[in-house]
């Protein structure tokens, strides 16, 4: 008699994953101008997601405020859609769109008291009596001012005061919380200590927050995706770590964080990169990402990527470059080194260098020849105008 095989075991089927949600906010192809003729905001296509931190990245004129005022219903497109929660919202008031604002100076009401000014918004939406009591207790203890609730914003100190404004911005539970340059008026130590505080807020309560600055620091510190503004229009989205080691464009590179631009001439690609004869006679290697074969480009090196050493270029290895210390410059945590670099008889560039504190320095002072050196895939080349 056969015997009988056991049947073999089929593994249950993975449950389907579930659709993405949707994003909060959408713009499409939106435009907004001042004057009819220069575009404030240009053909803007953004997602923003549910729950989301994030930062509109730019320099003054960039679009990066206008497309907030646009969310926020203080300013009109002039074409293209805006959606939040999958509603057109360009012709809802600014008020009946749920969305909390903080901006830069606070705009505290200085007649009201702490408490007044955190319930302006619930009044005006038509909560009760008891429940406006009720939020602005929660308010006052999630921005840690409680017991504060019966002074006036001349009586609170500059943090204080900002801890008002967002209290007031998040006392009704908005979907959406719009930050316009919310700690610029703030000291350095205060607002460092401010952006730790918003981000365990947002961590703790899961609001979507947007967020505008011209602090590259700061979005960096904050966000969990950065848009970086150029011409009224996003040109690189990603994460803090995609645009500091990533940039897409030499404008990208030198915005968020700092970058050494080297200009040169990009001559032939071998694998995976690109060699460059830079203008200051001598040729590297770097990672092509948007320069053309035969043509003008930067070779783009953060000051932390380069080694540095008071030897000859020879001793210090191959792809080793000659120069010599022109400045030293202690910054407390860092020092700052900048360097002259360049073969004899070419027209030098200049290079900056970043050093721990405390690490030895022996040899490397103003007019001492050095060597300085870096991986070749911790260079870019960008095509020299791309992106700004």
């Amino acid at each position: 008699m056969a015997a009988t095989l056991p049947k073999p075991s089929v593994p249950p089927l993975p449950a389907a994953a579930p659709p993405p949600a949707s994003p909060l906010v959408r713009f499409r192809d939106v435009r907004k101008s001042y004057d009819g003729m220069a575009d404030a905001v240009r053909g803007l296509t953004l997602d923003i997601a549910r729950g989301e931190f994030l930062t509109l990245l730019g320099p003054s004129g960039s679009g990066k405020t206008t497309t907030l005022m646009l969310l926020a219903g203080f300013e009109r497109p002039d074409s293209g859609d805006i959606q939040l929660d999958d509603q057109p919202i360009t012709h809802i008031a600014p008020h009946r769109r749920g969305i909390g604002v903080v901006f830069q100076h606070f705009a505290l009401f200085p007649h009201m008291t702490v408490a007044q000014n955190i319930a302006y918004p619930l009044r005006v939406r038509g909560f009760a009596r008891a429940a406006q009591q009720d939020r602005v207790g929660r308010a006052l203890d999630m921005v840690r001012l409680a017991g504060l609730g019966d002074r006036l914003p001349a009586q609170l100190s500059g943090g204080q005061q900002q801890r008002v404004a967002l209290a007031r911005a998040l006392v009704f539970d908005p979907k959406l919380v719009l930050l316009d340059e919310p700690l610029g008026a703030l000291d350095r130590t205060l607002r460092e200590e401010m952006q730790l505080e918003l981000r365990h807020l947002h961590e703790r309560l899961g609001v979507t927050m947007l967020y505008v600055t011209h602090d590259q620091a700061e979005a960096l510190t904050l966000s969990d995706r950065i848009a970086v503004f150029a011409g009224g229009t996003v040109c690189q989205l990603g994460t803090p770590q995609d645009l500091y080691e990533a940039p897409s464009t030499a404008f990208v590179a030198g915005f968020v964080g700092e970058n050494n631009f080297l200009p040169g001439t990009y001559v032939r690609r071998e694998d995976d990169l690109a060699e460059i004869h830079l203008d200051c006679g001598i040729a590297v290697e770097a990672r092509p990402v948007n320069a053309m074969r035969g043509q003008r480009c930067v070779v783009a090196v953060r000051p932390e990527r380069v080694a540095l050493a008071a030897v000859a270029a020879e001793e210090m290895g191959e792809g080793a470059l000659p120069a010599t210390v022109e400045e030293v410059i202690y910054q407390g945590d860092h020092v700052r080194l900048r360097l002259r670099v360049g073969a004899p008889g070419a027209p030098p560039a200049t290079l900056v260098v970043r050093r721990p504190a405390g690490v030895p320095m022996a040899g490397l002072a103003p007019g001492r020849p050095a060597a300085v050196a870096w991986q070749p895939y911790h260079a870019s080349a960008f095509h020299p105008d791309a992106g700004g």
